[in-house]
């Protein structure tokens, strides 16, 4: 199914990252100028682990671990009787409306349920715990005061949708064998059911936000991105001395373990009280959740060329969640392979992780490396343009590579740079090419850019006007122009050629045929986007049917998905993992 390495025109110099992984959301595949298949050695399958001494190159096989589940929204019930216990009231954080519950209570009793005494209720619960176990690690309340950075932003709950590779458990459907290579999209009635509002993808997992404010997880596990134990699954093997070993009839589960490939919440107990989360992001081995506060709680490990990184500063791996203290009140989080950025209210970015590839916008070396484990402001700098605005009010990444929104407009990248994937034609296609620290993309001036997403080696931008740019890697059908249009382009500030064969789209360049395209989002080397009127289109690598469009033949460009699951569905949102994809609308 996957398809050799040589189906791939020879790259135009760059270094290629081996890390696979998504954009924020996906697996990255080796940037070699073959095209590699996405299937991630001994990890295709879910019968082999991958350990934690795995080589890798420039990209990583790692699972981003899914965010444990917050305290739960609804605690209306506990609101009554306890007068002392304003504590139960908590759950109004996530909808404020509940608070109108305690009418017997004064005024005064509801706010101090609100924010004074977000233990007293989860206490209870707690006591269940073991009280010699230290409490959980979050951001400070002055007397018992939360101090409310973000608003809730997700509240709908969605019908999802999903397809590609499914060996590993990424799909959702639990131990069965008929979750694996999912060609075209599939309905997933247990998720939906549980409420899920907020969905991210990771390279071979997948994090979701409930409205009662749990956070599921699943799909692979080996290195903490699940932020929970799944290490006493029965998995079934299949006995391959048996006579009718050929047969799967005895193997329903597809020798998937049921723990990782079924939704399940992470366990609240590694949050504070009376903590809501707003939204949710995912790399190849690590997870992290964002609260009302403006704190960030992670779990996993971030890898780098030769192994595991780490996750911080003494810690290898985090097999469940720990309280991120070196940034505080942010608003907005994305992950790469194996980096975070965070942006905060006074309009600052914070990049740690694996920075090998300078994807942190700053220089790490190896006698440093660990050091990148800790939150770090980048500086946006750039001489060329006259005061440039370094107020950020938006942020993307790619496997690599990093991109931001300014207040004034400017679109700002840095990272790697193999495939011109900064939009910085100075060095594109080089040796080891790359961007140390943000430069503004002067081929993006006055395209009035709405919004961004970055996969292995190509980018989008989604402008105002719903129109579609694409830039980057374009010998495996990245960028969803014809293959006749690339060919017949001359002009090497425009296209790169290797060996007569177009390899580097340099000019953000409009899709054709792409109209009022209102969200979009990257796999390493496939891309979803979807238009107004609810409909998905697709196109790049399929070998593992993540285009959903019913081929592992590369799709060209950009294509309908459609099939009878989403033909009546007006979608809303496209995510793309390292061999798979989601689609959603909003659940009737």
């Amino acid at each position: 199914m996957a398809r050799a390495a040589s189906s791939r025109a020879a790259s135009a110099k760059p270094v290629e990252t081996k890390e696979v992984k998504v954009n924020g959301t996906g697996t990255s595949q080796p940037s070699t100028a073959s095209k590699p298949s996405l299937k991630k050695p001994g990890l295709a399958r879910r019968g082999a682990k991958k350990t934690d001494d795995t080589h890798i190159t420039n990209g990583i096989t790692e699972e981003p671990t899914q965010k444990p589940a917050g305290r739960s929204r609804a605690k209306k019930a506990e609101t009554p009787a306890p007068a002392p216990e304003p504590a139960p009231k908590k759950t109004t954080k996530r909808k404020k409306d509940d608070e109108s519950e305690p009418e017997a209570e004064p005024e005064q009793a509801v706010k101090k349920a609100k924010v004074e005494r977000p233990k007293a209720a989860p206490k209870a619960a707690k006591s269940v715990k073991d009280p010699s176990k230290p409490q959980p690690k979050g951001p400070r309340r002055v007397r018992g005061k939360k101090t409310e950075i973000n608003a809730i932003r997700y509240t709908e709950p969605l019908k999802v949708f999903v397809f590609g590779e499914g060996s590993s458990g990424e799909l959702g459907f639990g131990a069965t064998k008929k979750a694996i290579d999912v060609k075209r999209p599939r309905y997933n009635e247990a998720l939906t059911n549980q409420n899920v509002v907020r969905v991210a993808t990771g390279g071979m997992h997948v994090v979701a936000l409930t409205k009662d404010n749990r956070i599921l997880t699943w799909g692979v596990n080996d290195n903490g991105a699940l932020g929970r134990d799944t290490s006493n699954a029965d998995v079934k093997m299949r006995d391959l001395d048996a006579d009718d070993s050929d047969s799967d009839s005895e193997d329903e589960t597809g020798g998937l373990n049921d723990l990782e490939s079924t939704p399940t919440a992470v366990p609240s107990e590694y949050f504070p009280e009376d903590t809501i989360f707003v939204d949710i992001a995912a790399g190849d081995s690590c997870s992290f959740a964002l609260t009302t506060e403006g704190a960030i709680y992670g779990w996993g490990t971030f890898r780098k060329n030769e192994g595991i990184l780490g996750f911080e500063r003494g810690s290898h791996t985090a097999k469940f969640p720990v309280y991120i203290d070196g940034v505080t009140k942010v608003t907005q989080i994305v992950c790469g392979t194996n980096h975070i950025f965070a942006l905060d209210k006074d309009r600052h970015v914070f990049a740690w992780g694996n920075g090998q590839q300078n994807q942190l916008g700053r220089r790490v070396t190896e006698r440093t490396l660990t050091e990148s484990l800790q939150p770090n402001r980048v500086g946006f700098h750039d001489s060329t343009f006259k005061r440039p605005s370094q107020r950020i009010v938006s942020i993307a990444s790619g496997d690599y590579h990093g991109l931001a929104i300014a207040e004034d407009g400017h679109i700002w990248a840095w990272g790697v740079n193999n495939y011109c994937e900064t939009g910085y034609t100075d060095n594109a296609g080089a040796d080891d090419a790359s961007v140390l620290t943000p430069r503004i993309i002067q081929s993006l001036e006055g395209k009035n850019v709405e919004s961004l997403a970055g996969g292995s080696h190509h980018n989008i931008a989604i402008t105002k006007d719903g129109q579609v740019l694409v830039w980057g890697r374009c010998d495996g059908s990245q960028t969803g122009l014809p293959a006749d249009q690339l060919n017949a382009e001359t002009d090497e500030d425009k296209v790169l050629k290797n060996n007569g064969k177009p390899k580097i789209l340099v000019q953000p360049t409009p899709i054709p045929n792409l109209k009022n395209i209102v969200a979009g989002a990257c796999g390493p080397d496939h891309t979803i986007v979807i238009d107004k009127n609810g409909k998905a289109y697709s196109w790049g690598f399929s070998a593992n049917y993540q285009t959903g469009q019913g081929t592992d033949d590369d799709i060209d460009v950009p294509t309908m998905i459609d099939n009878t699951a989403v033909r009546e569905t007006k979608l809303t949102w496209a995510g793309c993992g390292g061999q798979y994809s989601v689609l959603a609308s909003k659940k009737e």
